[in-house]
């Protein structure tokens, strides 16, 4: 004998219709809550799976020596030498610009020779000698560079100026400071979008026809 389907359509049981009612109505709350939850909460969630993420990475240390204080760190693998100097080490001075390596605000000094930050990562940094802008001055006593900056006004906006400043110093170190156009050609991994190039040029020039230590 033929076993007979279960009904559809109108002839449906009742207990077939109930069911399929209560699946309707939680996928249609199901969606309408989605589509009113705000775009913050649910940039909020993405950050919270985003940190779950990176706790999953080990945390590995970093022992340096910044503006001449040795540093024992945890770090993970992914930061960069810009983020431990800003984020664990509040060195804020060091600036983060376009964070591709294109702009030069986060120049900083590793074993004396100028590196963006940004592009570099921290657990490359172990056993390195690192100088950023706070580590330059003496004390209160500021770095040539940086008072020939304040003399010849060399900044505007100020945000590029750390970064100008560590490439002025290393620019001169280099022997890249000989002309105009020499200086020019080894600065121009900073930019100012103030313009102030002129008054840059003439702070480098008369640090280095100075002869002041830098």
């Amino acid at each position: 004998m033929e076993s007979k389907k279960p009904c559809s359509g109108p002839y449906e049981s009742p207990d077939v219709k109930d069911s399929s009612r209560r699946n309707f109505l939680k996928q249609s709350t199901l969606l309408t809550a989605v589509a009113l939850t705000p775009a913050t909460a649910i940039k909020a969630a993405a950050s919270h799976v985003d940190e779950q993420i990176a706790a999953v990475f080990e945390k590995m240390p970093l022992k340096m020596q910044v503006n001449g204080r040795q540093q024992n760190l945890s770090v993970e693998p992914r930061s960069t030498l810009l983020d431990i100097l800003r984020e664990q080490l509040d060195l804020t001075g060091t600036k983060k610009g376009c964070d591709h390596g294109q702009c030069g605000a986060c120049t900083v000094h590793v074993d004396g020779h100028r590196v963006n930050s940004c592009l570099t990562l921290g657990i490359m940094m172990n056993g390195k000698k690192i100088t950023t802008i706070e580590g330059l001055a003496n004390g209160d006593k500021l770095h040539p560079m940086q008072e020939a900056f304040i003399k010849h006004d060399g900044f505007q906006c100020g945000y590029c100026t750390p970064g100008q400043i560590m490439s002025a110093v290393a620019c001169i170190r280099e022997g890249h400071a000989n002309s105009e156009h020499e200086i020019r050609e080894y600065m121009s991994g900073n930019i100012c979008r103030c313009g102030a190039y002129p008054n840059i040029v003439n702070a480098i020039q008369e640090v280095k026809d100075g002869g002041m230590a830098v």
